[in-house]
């Protein structure tokens, strides 16, 4: 049985706490679009096609109860809340290109109700695209996992990020479909603990087999040959092939280079973002301090201590083995190939 960490469901978004796993399965339903905003700020929801899928269903929410006089005054509203969804999560790019989606259905119908229909029918639309993208990627990129191979994985890109099947662990949870006999290495990503609390509840959950190990053992178990390759999935990738994901991506992908580990990045190609040369210029979002003071309401540094806390870091192309999307498999990427995956 596939999981389904959010879903449209009589008027409301039905909607798993992230933050809640791997001890409670709380669903969340929301009623009203406000809510979703303050789900996706503090990671109810996470993962930038799961962010994408809820935001549409957002914007569903706030069609049915904004009160307008005309189709301009409904209009205006719309875009309105379209721009506070887009102020919640910054690096991320699939919640823009699934707002600028919306942003067009809001354009369409001649009256309020035909516009109403409209957001409703794009959100389903967009939400279903996921699912179907999400097999294809993992179609694609099964086929690098090879029998006997052990994965090392980084973060959270399973159904819970993407609100589909997952790309890395679509494309993990194929290649053992396909009976190959394969162990997977979950990092526990800190500080919000993706992989520990996510990504081994997902393994778990599939009845993968998987080691959960703290990031700094990466080094250690690629020198000793005990990993076959990397996977990991994206939340924006510059024109160039460079990448963002969760802050230590790049410290990973440096180590795959020097220990001859295969680094693959799992992306949907509503990910890529073509406007932006590289990834010297994809915002980085900076999180509270208090996301790595304290673990879950734990209080673990001194207080007065200075603190940064990017969420995100960029891996430059020269480290990537390949991107896997569901138009293809990118090996050594270039801009010339990735600009390729959107010609037809």
């Amino acid at each position: 049985m596939r999981i389904e960490p959010l879903k449209w469901q009589d008027g409301k978004l039905k909607l798993l706490d992230q933050t809640k796993l791997p001890l409670e399965e709380v669903y969340l339903e929301l009623s009203r679009y406000p809510q979703v905003i303050e789900a996706i700020k503090n990671m109810r929801v996470r993962g930038a096609p799961a962010i994408a899928v809820a935001a549409v269903y957002g914007l569903a929410l706030a069609a049915q109860s904004v009160d307008a006089n005309s189709q301009l005054e409904f209009r205006k509203r719309m875009k309105s809340i379209s721009k506070e969804f887009a102020a919640t999560r910054p690096t991320g790019h699939n919640l823009f290109y699934a707002l600028k989606r919306m942003e067009v259905a809001i354009d369409k119908g001649s009256r309020i109700e035909g516009i109403r229909s409209s957001i409703f029918e794009e959100a389903g639309h967009i939400a279903q695209e996921v699912a179907d993208v999400d097999w294809r990627v993992a179609q694609s990129g099964a086929e690098l996992i090879e029998d006997g191979f052990t994965v090392l994985t980084h973060c959270n890109a399973g159904a819970l990020a993407t609100a589909g099947y997952g790309t890395v662990m679509g494309m993990i949870g194929e290649a053992y479909e396909q009976g190959k006999r394969i162990g997977v290495f979950v990092d526990e990503t800190r500080p919000l603990l993706q992989g520990a609390r996510l990504t081994a509840w997902e393994l778990v959950y599939a009845g993968i087999p998987a080691t959960l190990i703290t990031d700094n053992m990466a080094g250690h178990f690629m020198k000793q040959g005990k990993i076959d390759c990397v996977v990991v999935g994206a939340d924006r990738v510059a024109a160039n092939g460079d990448v963002a994901n969760k802050i230590g991506t790049y410290s990973v992908a440096v180590l795959a280079r020097e220990n001859s580990v295969p680094f693959y990045v799992t992306v949907p190609t509503s990910t890529i973002d073509l406007s932006l040369p590289s990834g010297e210029v994809i915002p980085i979002e900076e999180r509270s301090s208090e996301e790595v003071t304290h673990i879950q309401d734990s209080h673990i540094a001194p207080d007065g201590v200075n603190v940064a806390n990017p969420a995100f870091d960029v891996t430059p192309t020269r480290y990537l083995t390949a991107i896997i999307t569901e138009n293809g498999i990118v090996r050594e990427p270039t801009e010339d190939k990735i600009r390729g995956l959107f010609s037809g």
